[in-house]
């Protein structure tokens, strides 16, 4: 059974190019083509600090997409 995420849940960076099917690159490319793409949250202000998404921000930003796409 499909369990329930909580509103605030995390993703890590790397699990959400596996969900998405995109590379980190490919990743990079979204979010700078799409401006209304979630910023990430990351654990400290150095470039190599690990970079996190809320769960439900992603999912809304998706259901958008699908909204827009689907209003054609």
């Amino acid at each position: 059974m499909h369990k329930e995420t909580p509103s605030k849940a995390l993703i890590r960076q790397t699990a959400l190019c596996d969900w998405l099917d995109l590379s980190r690159s490919g990743l990079d490319k979204l979010r700078k083509k799409d401006p209304t793409f979630p910023r990430p949250l990351k654990d400290s202000d150095t470039r190599q600090a690990a970079a996190f998404y809320v769960v439900s921000e992603i999912q809304s930003w998706l259901q958008a997409k699908i909204e827009a796409r689907d209003a054609f």
